[in-house]
């Protein structure tokens, strides 16, 4: 017998938040996708890394924006900027945060399960 799984994320099986921002993950076919949802004025150091007493976060990401715009600051010095429609591939050792009045969205192949995670 062929298995079909559909989920969606308006029901996901986990979402976490923090100020100015969420992070829903749905499991399926043994990975584990996710969509960050971040307003304007939110950063990773600021609102997802000092709850987890760390400057840089530390995941791998692959995924793609959706829509609104973010910078991923390198701890090399490095700095790029993602818009809707861009695949993105970040190595951990990185801050990111909102640019501009629009909130940002964007969906994770790779580094779901740890982003975010209290450990």
């Amino acid at each position: 017998m062929y298995e079909v799984i559909l989920k969606q994320f308006e029901r996901p099986d986990e979402v976490r938040t923090f100020e100015k921002g969420k992070f829903e993950l749905v499991h399926i076919g043994g990975m584990t996708v996710g969509r960050a949802t971040y307003e304007p004025g939110w950063k990773w150091s600021e609102h997802v890394g000092k709850a987890l007493g760390k400057k840089s976060c530390e995941v791998e990401h692959v995924g793609m924006v959706v829509s609104g715009t973010a910078t991923a600051a390198m701890d090399d010095g490095r700095v790029f900027e993602m818009k809707a429609g861009d695949l993105f591939y970040i190595e951990p050792g990185h801050d990111s945060w909102v640019v501009g009045d629009e909130p940002y969205v964007s969906i994770h192949l790779m580094g779901a399960a740890d982003y975010a995670a209290k450990k």
